[in-house]
Formats: structure tokens, C-alpha cells, sequence
């Protein structure tokens, strides 16, 4: 037993980290994550770097020494009432059923899936590499191993060239990628610096994230336009709702054109 307690956290070099993942996850996540490790996603996993109601994201590296992240969904604790609202009208997710694993894990394929489609719409996301149950591993935003902070914990130096990003996100997703965020705000907007001293906006947390033909999709799109036009109205940009609304739509032309992106299974 204890030899193969040791071949399990091959993966995690220290001790605290191998405590947090014993008090928190349970042997099917411990189990996941060596899966995806001896796949050569990652190699080791170093330290927590974000503590969310439905999920830990890691700082990882991989056996090149590139840094990765890792993110492990609860599978006991996540607020499942709230996921299932973002599934049910889904039409990619019609199969799941309704217990709290199949629940977590649909959502774990489904931020996959959905980072895989606004990355190839145009929108900047960490790109996710691959997904096993209600694990998530993804391109690490940062500079030199430090995690990016989010648009609401560091603010930036340019908010209107912010504002103007997050709405041509907006337009790049609803008119190429058939997505809605549902969930666009400063909390879920990562700004990181190049070598180069560069600010580059990332969004983030993107599970939630419905096909345009999701009963709620309107009610969501409205409130991801609300919530950016009070932010940045806030930070001095001369903008409000009906503003930010007749931004994203009048990007339409743009957009459109290209056939919208259709997201799938994913591959585990």
C-alpha cells in the first residue's frame, strides 16, 4: 500500500501540497491527476494558486519545465444546481445525467470544449491542453512562473483599449464562436505582462459558457454586456449598457461571415 501511495503522488514533490490534495479531493481525483501526468500533460504539481467555490487551479510543469495549469473541479462540494442551469439547453450536453459526478465531470469537458472554440474564434483564453473526469490542464498565464492577476484584483494601465478588447471578445464569440461567456466581468478577466512589458487581457472561467441556441442565452448575453458597461463605466470609459450592447452588435458585419464553430465531446 504505502508503494503505491508513493507511485499516486509521483506527481506532487511537497509534503503540504500532498496533505491539501488528501483533505480535499478524494482517490478518484488523485487517480485523475496521475492519469493526465504519466500522459506527459504535466509532471509535477507545485502549489495552489487559486481557491474558487467550484474548483482549485495548480501551477504545474511539465517535463520540459514549462509551466502549466491545473484545474480540479469538486466533485463533493460544487454548487451543482448552479452548473446544471448552464447544461440543461445545451444541446452538446443532452446525454448527462444528473448526478453530481456526471455533472462535473460534462462541465470539466465543457470548459474544455468551450476554450477550444473562443481560442479558435480569436479570443484570447489559456488554451487547454486536456481534460480527464474534473480535471482541466490549460496554458499557464504568467510572467516568470507568477500568476496574472484579474482585471478587478490589478486593474491595467489603458481601460479603453480594455473595454474595447472585451467587446470585440463579445461580438467574436456570440457572431464566430455561437457562444456566450455568461459570466463576463472583471473577476473573469486575467491581465498578464510579456517580457516585452506588454499588457495582454486572457478571459477565464469559461465552463459556464452556452451556444448561442440556450434558452437563457439572451438573458446571459444581456448580463455579460451589463456587467462590462458598469466596470469600465466605473474606470472613466464614456460607456453604459445601451452603449456597450450596440458596440458588440454593430461588429456583427465583421463577424459573421465566418460559419459558427459547433463544439463537440472533446477528447479525453
Amino acid at each position: 500500500m504505502a508503494d503505491e501511495k508513493i507511485n499516486v503522488y509521483r506527481f506532487i514533490k511537497d509534503e503540504d501540497l500532498r496533505k491539501t490534495f488528501a483533505k480535499v479531493f478524494d482517490q478518484n481525483t488523485i487517480m485523475a491527476c496521475h492519469k493526465l501526468s504519466t500522459k506527459g500533460l504535466f509532471d509535477v504539481v507545485e502549489y495552489l494558486i487559486n481557491v474558487g467555490k467550484e474548483a482549485h487551479v495548480f501551477r504545474a510543469r511539465d517535463s520540459s519545465g514549462n509551466f502549466r495549469a491545473v484545474k480540479i473541479y469538486k466533485t463533493e462540494t460544487s454548487d451543482f444546481k448552479h452548473m446544471d442551469k448552464y447544461l440543461v439547453g445545451d444541446e452538446r450536453f443532452r446525454d448527462v445525467r444528473r448526478d453530481k459526478r456526471d455533472i462535473v465531470f460534462a462541465w470539466t469537458r465543457k470548459e474544455h470544449n468551450n476554450l477550444d472554440l473562443m481560442a479558435k474564434a480569436g479570443v484570447r483564453v489559456p488554451l487547454p491542453y486536456g481534460f480527464h473526469e474534473n480535471l482541466l490542464v490549460m496554458e499557464f498565464i504568467g510572467r516568470e512562473g507568477v500568476a496574472a492577476k484579474t482585471l478587478f484584483a490589478g486593474g491595467c494601465r489603458d481601460y479603453e483599449k480594455a473595454y474595447e478588447t472585451v467587446v470585440d471578445w463579445m461580438a467574436r464569440l456570440y457572431f464566430k464562436a455561437n457562444l456566450i461567456h455568461a459570466d463576463l466581468s472583471e473577476y473573469n478577466v486575467l491581465v498578464n505582462v510579456d517580457a516585452r512589458d506588454r499588457e495582454e487581457l486572457v478571459l477565464i472561467d469559461c465552463g459556464q459558457s452556452v451556444l448561442a441556441s440556450h434558452p437563457m442565452a439572451q438573458e446571459f448575453f444581456e448580463r455579460d454586456v451589463r456587467n462590462v458597461a458598469k466596470y469600465f463605466q466605473k474606470q472613466g470609459v464614456d460607456t453604459d449598457y445601451a452603449r456597450a450592447y450596440a458596440a458588440v452588435k454593430a461588429l456583427k458585419a465583421k463577424y459573421a461571415a465566418a460559419a459558427p464553430a459547433r463544439g463537440g465531446k472533446g477528447k479525453k
